[in-house]
């Protein structure tokens, strides 16, 4: 959802992370398969499920195939 290891801390940081509709704290949280994440980004918010975990970092598209983005559900 974002570039960087970062910017993803950042956004933890500013309150902007839910896991489980907890909010997170610190960019440490454990994150395990079937946890749904809710990110709040710009003007959007995105939620997601955890699907799995990759072995070694990769593309884009890789990258998708580890998570179902429940925010498209709810759109019409």
């Amino acid at each position: 959802m974002v570039r960087t290891r970062g910017d993803a801390a950042a956004l933890v940081q500013a309150g902007y992370v839910r896991v489980n509709a907890a909010k997170v704290s610190a960019h440490g949280h454990p994150v395990r398969v079937g946890d749904v994440l809710t990110l709040a980004l710009d003007r959007s918010v995105r939620v997601l499920k955890v699907a799995g975990f990759a072995d070694k970092r990769g593309d884009a598209p890789a990258a998708r195939k580890l998570y179902l983005d429940l925010s498209k559900e709810a759109r019409p």
